[in-house]
């Protein structure tokens, strides 16, 4: 029963509705849990095919500092669904070597950034900089040596 969200002994369940016009407590007793209702924590709906991001949450292959990680990754195409609990997403590049089921939880649906708002998402590629070439003053005998000089942005 509490995988389909119901719970038989809540208040509401058990209010009659003749109670409301006589205790003023039940009238206040509905509004509260009508407010619940509103703030409960939704179940997105998912559908097979959609772009997905995939939180980090629990991998552990990710190098680097926990803070400097990024808390979502993706996006990946939705494989299948299991029930409302879990979703398969397939994966691809370094997170290819993971497990593709995860928890809805852990899925959150994916929005592309805007192009107005955010012009620089797609920054054009840099060109590389020509590298000189200058020749080494300290050469052993017989040998030409060529230094190379980078140019670094």
């Amino acid at each position: 029963m509490l995988e389909k969200r119901w719970n038989p002994r809540l208040p509401a369940d058990t209010l009659r509705n003749d109670l409301i016009n006589i205790h003023p407590t039940a009238s206040r007793l509905t509004i509260i849990l009508d407010k619940v209702k509103n703030h409960a924590k939704k179940v997105p709906d998912f559908k097979v095919g959609d772009l997905a991001l995939v939180s980090t949450f629990n991998f552990n292959n990710v190098k680097g500092l926990k803070k400097l990680k990024y808390s979502y990754v993706g996006p990946f195409f939705i494989v299948s669904l299991h029930g409302t609990n879990a979703g398969q997403v397939e994966l691809s590049g370094a997170f290819e070597n993971k497990h593709p089921t995860f928890p809805i939880g852990f899925i959150k649906p994916y929005q592309p950034a805007d192009k107005e708002l955010f012009p620089l998402t797609n920054p054009t590629p840099l060109t590389v900089p020509p590298v000189e070439q200058s020749e080494d003053k300290r050469l052993k005998k017989g040998e030409l040596g060529v230094k190379i000089k980078e140019n670094i942005l």
